[in-house]
């Protein structure tokens, strides 16, 4: 049996003194707080102070379908509901499960932080959205992951847990997870989900260093579903991280190199992967979902695409997709569009003639990527076209799971 979903990204701890709060590191600290001194950089290239005057995701909720969530970290109390766990049985009875991953995800999400006026620990890209913890994978620590990988019953705990989560009022589906093959349960799940108005982003794996035929690197799924969001990882430079999966499923990149989160217990991890990329991403579309509620998926993509900063030359290469997503640009995109949202996929979305919200004539056009094109999504002026894809029976190689490990540095 094919593996299921497994977390995209690496991870270290970041020793921590929980007496004083503090963080321990090789080199002197920058400043006080070591931990949200060491998301300046994200906040800066996704212009994260400007996009909260905007939004902070208030009245969001985003499922974040990982390895679970710990609802009692303090960057997370009182944002994270915890669902239900797909992968019950697969541990022996009475262990507990990790939840380093999906913790970390889930921070970059929505994390509050913590102390005198939230300054402390880690600050999501959405804060005030709420978490829906969903389990459905297992980290490879975990007693029960052979079994978990093997057992025919887990095979479609990810589609599963799409449909749960759409049910339990999820807007956003953080999907932090990659996998071989697809499967007409997912796919059938995710077409359910994006029926239901929710927005879905998922990893598109860690397989950059390999090719297939030479042309690109694997496919991976959830990710290079139609009407899936697929984000790569860029490096510090905003280029393609190495390990970046690089094909035409690949919609928009988020920095994925050493990127600060938290983990279970109070602890603070550094890592570099899509997944976190992925987190990044699934926070802007958030953003876009609090100020913009009735937005169609579609057209939050649309939002994040049109908006993104270092586009490739052409607009759109298989490394970034249509480049790296900006979220004070995004929700004034999304805001640009916002007018429009009603007629985006309605017949009258083909009538020249007819008048559109705000006063407005003209189409908006929206292409959704069928199974062997990559998604576009264009409004009032055409989008970039984007080659076909691969075909879809060529044999994709499991992306590499989540493990311990000091972050090799980049090219």
């Amino acid at each position: 049996m094919l593996s299921q979903g497994t977390p995209a990204s690496v991870l270290r701890r970041v020793a921590s003194v929980a007496a004083a709060g503090m963080l321990l590191f090789t080199a002197p600290p920058a400043q006080a707080d070591d931990v949200r001194g060491g998301q300046r950089q994200v906040i800066k290239t996704l212009e994260l102070t400007q996009a909260w005057r905007v939004s902070k995701g208030a009245g969001v909720t985003v499922a974040v379908l990982d390895s679970g969530v710990d609802p009692r970290h303090r960057d997370l109390t009182g944002s994270v509901r915890v669902g239900k766990d797909f992968t019950a049985g697969a541990n022996p009875p009475g262990v507990a499960p990790r939840r380093l991953h999906g913790t970390y995800m889930a921070s970059l999400i929505a994390g509050h932080g913590h102390g005198p006026e939230g300054k402390l620990g880690i600050i999501g890209v959405a804060p005030e959205a709420d978490v829906l913890s969903v389990r459905v994978i297992l980290e490879d620590e975990e007693p029960g992951f052979r079994e978990f990988n093997s057992a025919e019953r887990f095979e479609n705990v990810v589609a599963r847990g799409i449909r749960y989560a759409v049910d339990e009022g999820a807007d956003v589906i953080n999907m932090s997870i990659s996998k071989e093959l697809a499967t007409r349960e997912e796919r059938a799940a995710i077409r359910y989900a994006i029926s239901k108005g929710v927005v879905l982003v998922a990893a598109a794996g860690n397989d950059g260093d390999r090719k297939i035929d030479g042309d690109f690197a694997p496919y991976s799924y959830p990710a290079a579903f139609p009407g899936v969001v697929s984000v790569g990882a860029t490096d510090r430079r905003l280029r393609r991280a190495t390990f970046s999966n690089w094909n035409s499923s690949v919609q928009v990149a988020a920095p994925g190199v050493d990127i600060m989160g938290a983990g279970p217990g109070d602890e603070y991890w550094v890592g570099r992967g899509t997944s976190q990329a992925t987190a990044l991403v699934s926070g802007v579309a958030a953003l876009i979902k609090a100020k913009y509620p009735d937005m169609l998926p579609p057209v939050v993509a649309q939002a994040l695409t049109a908006s993104a900063t270092d586009r490739p030359p052409g607009g759109y290469d298989t490394a970034t997709g249509f480049g790296v997503v900006h979220a004070a640009r995004a929700l004034a995109e999304a805001g640009r569009l916002a007018g429009h949202t009603e007629t985006a996929t309605g017949p009258e979305a083909q009538d020249p003639a007819k008048p559109l919200a705000g006063g407005q004539t003209g189409p908006i056009k929206v292409i959704v990527r069928d199974d062997r094109r990559v998604t576009v999504y264009a409004a009032i002026a055409a989008a970039a076209a984007v080659g076909a894809l691969a075909s879809l029976t060529v044999i994709f190689t499991l992306v590499r799971r989540v493990r311990r490990a000091h972050i090799s540095q980049d090219a």
